[in-house]
């Protein structure tokens, strides 16, 4: 099996991470991730909660949309509203050495596209691995 489609591999990683640069980048989808974007009810707790724990632990979040820039402001408000932390929208952090190209760069990304339960699990289980560390 390939290496990083065990789970406790990809755990692995983050926690090292995590510990070797003392901070991990967590990049996250706006809409039907911790928006609900065709207003059928949904609910993104969970995923908001550990952004929240996540940051709490000196994660670097970033919201990662496919959305216009012109959408930008309203993205702000809702998450400001609604206490979901960010540090930045679609740009890498300034202190990763390989920002600049045209891919963000992040440790992990939750997004509803892209195997978000599988990447909640994993950062969960990080987090509760730094955390009885700490």
């Amino acid at each position: 099996m390939d290496f990083y489609l065990e789970d406790a591999n990809v755990i692995e990683r983050l926690v090292t991470e995590w510990k070797k640069y003392n901070n991990l980048v967590i990049a996250y989808d706006y809409d039907n991730t911790v928006y609900d974007f065709h207003r059928r009810g949904h609910q993104y707790h969970d995923v908001i909660q550990l952004l929240r724990e996540c940051k709490a632990f000196g994660a670097h979040l970033v919201v990662f949309t496919a959305s216009a820039d012109a959408n930008f402001p309203s993205i702000i408000n809702y998450l400001e509203a609604n206490e979901i932390p960010f540090d930045a929208i679609n740009e890498s952090p300034s202190f990763v050495p390989v920002a600049g190209g045209k891919k963000i760069y992040f440790n992990i990304l939750l997004d509803d596209r892209a195997g978000l339960s599988s990447a909640y699990q994993c950062l969960q289980a990080a987090l509760t691995i730094m955390k009885e560390g700490a």
